[in-house]
């Protein structure tokens, strides 16, 4: 019988997997991440409802290597690592998204965020797929 890995061993796992991606193939996914990610944001934009349009203007894609903007994670900044890339929602002056996505006991939600994200999530996941393969092969080819 197989035991099976805790998530904490599965996550640490996938990280020592990921941490040993070769530096080219990293250079080479970093376009179709960021593209991805901008994907979804120009849909949520797309989504978000404009009451004072500050909503709107919060939405912000941040690449791999690059820090969140301030209030966008759980109150403050997150640097994403070489494989992530963000989708935020908030900043300094917005800090209402998931109150506009979830809703309040006063307040219908008015969810732009998840709809977005399903909405492109196929799209950018074979956009990702695809560089992975052509940066594989690339390698294998120069070697």
């Amino acid at each position: 019988m197989t035991k099976r890995l805790s998530l904490t061993a599965q996550s640490k796992k996938l990280g020592n997997q990921l941490e040993a991606i070769p530096d080219e193939v990293l250079a080479m996914l970093r376009p179709a991440l960021v593209k991805g990610a901008q994907d979804i944001a120009d849909t949520m934009e797309a989504l978000v409802p404009e009451d004072d349009g500050d909503l709107l203007g919060s939405i912000a894609v941040t690449g791999p290597n690059e820090t969140t903007p301030p209030y966008a994670a759980g109150g403050g900044s997150i640097t994403a690592q070489a494989t992530q890339a963000f989708v935020t929602v908030g900043n300094t002056d917005v800090r209402h998204g998931h109150l506009q996505e979830f809703g309040t006991v006063n307040h219908e939600a008015q969810p732009f965020m998840r709809p977005a994200f399903r909405l492109k999530k196929a799209k950018v996941q074979r956009r990702i797929a695809t560089a992975v393969n052509k940066a594989i092969k690339s390698i294998k080819g120069a070697t």
